[in-house]
């Protein structure tokens, strides 16, 4: 039995179609296999993923329109070329895409505009401003709140030329709401330059730079998302430079391969160009003072500054074996932090400074954060069929990254099943495909003013999706 030969047959197999879809905007697994291979090697793959994500209005929408598939499909490509330089030394270059988002919503729900019945506050935004007005009426006066009293200050507030006013302008204010559906797209691009050292046949450490681009469209549409429906912001692409470090174990006799990688947080820092229709009206800052809103936080919503984008650290677990005869078990955890990224573009931010205490949020809040961390499991068997024939099923896990999460990827975590099947013409290339189905988690879905509380505007369930993948392999 060759385990040596046959272990590296086998984790290539299960290869093309890992990670694709993970929790928040986890893409590639960001997998070191291709660099722990023995010898020269190179590899080159396309990954494949066919979403359905629907849901429903739910929460605190006013309606409950059912909501179309909103995940778009989408593909990456991955790379790699490792060189043995020496008994000691080797030397890899590996391209992934990590992170990224696709989806566009459609249809007549609470993340499509539509000027005849959008407005700039919902109704229970309203009456909340109505109520905190009445109370304070009520409080100017010594005057006990109860609900008998309420109700009365508050017909007197709905009555004052004041509060009249303020209708009329925010009637107005609608006009300048966006048009068209939500969508997000978000791309990633990784190179990472890694450095080997192999003291003796069974230890492997490695490190390196890691050189990373971030680029990306968002914009907000429909009722869900208030005074930011008509907001726009295009990420031009930016470069940032961060590291990974690891370290490998393996007894080739008995097809047993370990390893453990870190990779670092990744800052950007850019100018994202945004734009708000809603700042085009003229008497928006009379209708934000109407509201209450700060005079020196008026100001600011016009101002520019640079926005800081940090990708998550990461860390991977790999671990293989030979359990019988023609037969290896492969596993691999994975886990990413991202409960502490958050996305706050800066005029984005400004505006919501502004507006936050008309959402109980007086310190603003961001376009996209996470509550939890990332866990994820792929387990599996691989099996040497033939001189030229291999095989594997395998299984797998991943936890999500909180819920409810945001509207712009509304799903929790996954189950999933593939199986993979590689062919090799000669003992030095390879032809290797794989195909996984994924049962994605249920999920209440929440705009970023919500974040952080259990508030939501839809809920997602029973959705699925199938991913398909394909890599070549050359050993030289």
């Amino acid at each position: 039995m060759k385990l040596k030969h046959l272990s590296t047959a086998m984790i290539l197999a299960t290869l093309p179609a890992t990670g694709v879809f993970a929790a928040a905007l986890d893409r590639s697994g960001q997998s070191m296999s291709a660099f722990l291979q023995p010898g020269n090697y190179f590899e080159a793959g396309i990954s494949i993923l066919d979403p359905d994500v629907a849901g429903k209005e739910a929460g605190s929408s006013t309606t409950s329109r059912n909501i179309g598939d909103m995940a778009d499909d989408y593909f990456f490509p991955s790379a790699a070329l490792k060189l043995q330089l020496n008994d000691k030394f080797s030397f890899g270059l590996l391209y992934d895409q990590p992170f990224g988002s696709d989806a566009e919503y459609s249809g007549n729900n609470a993340f499509v505009s539509n000027p005849g019945s959008d407005s700039v506050l919902s109704a229970g935004a309203i009456d909340g401003i109505v109520t905190k007005k009445a109370k304070e009426a009520l409080e100017a006066k010594g005057l006990p709140v109860n609900d008998q009293t309420l109700a009365i200050a508050k017909g007197q507030v709905l009555a004052s030329p004041q509060f009249q006013q303020l209708a009329g302008a925010l009637a107005v204010a609608n006009n300048y709401l966006g048009t068209g559906g939500t969508k997000v797209e978000v791309d990633t691009q990784n190179l990472s330059f890694v450095f080997g050292f192999q003291p003796n046949q069974n230890f492997n450490f490695y490190a390196g730079p890691v050189l990373q681009t971030v680029k990306g469209n968002v914009s907000l549409r429909g009722q869900a998302y208030s005074l930011y429906n008509g907001y726009d912001a295009n990420i031009k692409e930016t470069t940032g430079v961060g590291w990974l470090a690891g370290a490998a174990y393996q007894i080739p006799e008995i097809a047993l391969k370990a390893s453990l990688t870190y990779r670092s947080e990744i800052d950007h820092k850019t100018n994202i160009n945004e734009d708000l229709s809603l700042l085009n009206f003229p008497g928006l800052t009379s209708v934000l003072a109407g509201l209450d809103v700060p005079a020196s936080k008026l100001q600011a919503i016009n101002s520019e500054g640079k926005t800081t984008i940090t990708t998550p650290q990461s860390v991977n677990l790999d671990f293989q074996t030979g359990i019988m005869a023609n037969t290896v078990a492969f596993a691999n955890v994975r886990w990413v932090n991202w409960k502490d990224f958050s996305i706050q573009p800066y005029k984005f931010g400004k505006v919501s400074e502004a507006v936050g205490g008309l959402v109980g949020r007086p310190n603003g809040f961001n376009l996209v954060e996470y509550s939890d961390d990332q866990w994820s499991v792929n387990a599996g068997v691989g099996r040497k069929l033939s001189d030229k024939w291999a095989g594997n099923v395998s299984v797998g896990w991943d936890s999500g990254a909180g819920n409810p999460v945001t509207t712009l990827g509304p799903t929790e975590g996954y189950w999933n099943v593939g199986l993979g099947l590689q062919y090799s013409p000669t003992p030095q290339t390879f032809l290797a495909g794989g195909v996984k189905y994924f049962w994605l988690g249920d999920a209440k879905a929440q705009t970023g003013a919500q974040a952080g509380s259990d508030q939501y505007v839809a809920d997602f369930s029973d959705n699925n999706a199938i991913a398909y993948g394909l890599k070549l392999g050359y050993k030289f």
